[in-house]
């Protein structure tokens, strides 16, 4: 196995685990953006603020996309068990 192999297959894993995260950091940096908006209006500083409004956008981004994350993910580790065999040669 030559060293362009693994840096085909860490390409391909990082782009992956990119891909699937940028929904759920994207949704957890745009709420918490306008909730630190909204304390910074109001005057209010209450640390725990942001949890709850974060918590429940990121589990509905889950809810909307996670069957599409599961399906990225494990198209990934098919393609990679199918290569297991030209691998090893």
């Amino acid at each position: 196995m030559s060293t362009g192999v693994i840096i085909d297959i860490a390409r391909e894993v990082i782009w992956t685990v990119v891909k699937v995260t940028m929904p759920l950091l994207l949704v957890s940096l745009i709420i918490g953006l306008i909730i630190s908006i909204f304390q910074t209006i109001t005057s209010i500083q209450e640390q725990t603020l942001t949890f709850v409004p974060k918590f429940l956008a990121i589990m509905l981004v889950i809810l909307l996309c996670g069957g599409w994350i599961m399906g990225s993910v494990s198209d990934l580790f098919i393609d990679l068990m199918k290569q297991i065999p030209t691998l090893i040669k």
